[in-house]
């Protein structure tokens, strides 16, 4: 049997375990090992499951990723989430549908700090939906504007998505914070445009507020002042290079803690609790990282990837036409497929295809970050979407479904947005860092 023919196996294999509910390491591992010892012999393979899993648990570069969940975890104990609502809420009062406006805003900025979607969109619901309730918002529509808001926390850096996928491409994670910051202000203006649109052609699902006076209004942005200078110091401090991401994760840490504990919010015991669950959330991330390794030499192996370069040229595919096959696939695979999973498992065999096509490394990581954001918040499986229930279990799923709908838009126009100038992920690389 050929080897690309086996690497086929291989992927078919991985997607049926998936099915049943094993879980993304042990699949990625059982695969990559079982792959290379078909493929290279018994001597090859546990060679590389003897070297591969000490080499990506003592790499630098993914030492940034225990630290930034545990800034995220910090920041969600001492909940300076809620000043970010709260002040957002009071400048945008007097606007039809402000609370949803709110909502998003606030997600994107806490987003920026916590890293993770699914954390944002948890966090978000407990403080923003009684309030949107309480004002008389749709159920469904409040319930789309934080699934949507909560998908920002990938995109917007710090992302462990992208700190993933430059150790699995060999990219530079500086360069990527850098390429993702402009998408993720527009897509967060995308999503507050389509909920100002909703809540105009929709008056009753949205109500507007009472006006209040601009001077408590400006003083209102004043009040998540303590996030604003977290995010300057750890994000700043890496694009004007004062920091490496690891220092500045680190950095972002201790300041998290230091602002939990002078501000009177934060216990020993709540410190405990956010330091146990970043490490459980570190080392399942590792597991899976390690398995995804394994899984990579695999593919490198069997040549796959190249061979669906050379049948893409057989085919006269033009690039655009690959590309296009690529986000379906992976809007397809975010129905079974959480986002981390998804990346360790299809960039090792998109990336060559794509580079090969001409396509840049730092572009297509953006563009895999928005298409894993559309599978968190798509129906029917949207990873999202089950975690806002699951913070208001009276919300019904089929509401959810039906606000979600139409901010799937957003993300849609940002990738169109991207092939047509592809300068808005690469101009800020290239201003900073050549």
């Amino acid at each position: 049997m050929s080897a690309p023919l086996i690497g086929l196996f291989g992927i078919i294999a991985l997607f049926a375990m998936l099915f049943v509910r094993i879980p993304v390491w042990a699949v990625l591992a059982i695969v990559g090992f079982a792959g290379s010892y078909v493929v290279g012999g018994p001597a090859a393979a546990f060679a590389l499951a003897g070297t591969k899993p000490f080499d990506t648990a003592s790499a630098y570069t993914l030492s940034v990723v225990p630290l930034f969940i545990l800034m995220g975890e910090v920041a969600s104990e001492t909940r300076l989430s809620s000043d970010l609502f709260k002040a957002a809420r009071i400048a945008l009062s007097g606007i039809r549908g402000g609370l949803l406006v709110a909502a998003i805003a606030a997600s994107g900025c806490f987003g920026a700090v916590c890293g993770s979607s699914v954390a944002t969109a948890a966090t978000m619901t407990r403080i923003a939906l009684p309030e949107m309730r309480k004002a008389g918002y749709e159920d469904g529509l409040a319930a789309g504007s934080l699934a949507a808001g909560g998908s920002l926390g990938i995109l917007i850096p710090p992302s462990i998505i992208l700190v993933i996928y430059a150790a699995i491409a060999e990219q530079s994670v500086p360069k990527l914070f850098a390429a993702s910051l402009i998408p993720g202000i527009v897509l967060t203006l995308l999503y507050i445009l389509v909920a100002l649109f909703i809540s105009r052609a929709s008056k009753g699902a949205a109500p507007s507020a009472e006006q209040l006076p601009w001077r408590e209004r400006l003083a209102a942005l004043a009040g998540p002042w303590q996030f604003l200078t977290l995010f300057l110091v750890t994000i700043g401090g890496i694009y004007a290079g004062i920091f490496s991401p690891t220092e500045a994760a680190a950095i972002g840490a201790f300041g998290a803690i230091l602002l939990g504990f002078s501000g009177g919010r934060f216990t020993f015991a709540k410190l405990m609790v956010a330091i146990e669950n970043a490490v459980l959330t570190s080392c399942l991330l590792f597991a899976i990282i390690i398995g995804a390794n394994l899984f990579s030499v695999f593919m490198v192996q069997t040549h796959l990837p190249d061979l669906m370069a050379n049948g893409a040229e057989a085919l006269h595919l033009p690039g655009l036409a690959v590309m296009a096959l690529i986000i379906v696939a992976y809007i397809v695979i975010g129905c079974f497929l959480e986002g981390i999973g998804m990346v360790l498992i299809t960039v090792p065999v998109f990336l060559p295809l794509v580079m090969k096509y001409g396509y840049d490394p730092m572009w297509f990581a953006i563009i895999v970050v928005i298409v894993v954001e559309v599978g968190l918040i798509h129906p029917p499986v949207g990873m999202n979407l089950f975690v806002i229930q699951s913070q208001a279990p009276d919300l019904k799923i089929t509401d959810i479904y039906r606000g979600i709908l139409p901010f799937l838009i957003a993300p849609l126009i940002l990738i169109v947005m991207l092939f047509m100038a592809p300068e808005m992920a690469l101009w800020l690389p290239g201003v900073l860092y050549n």
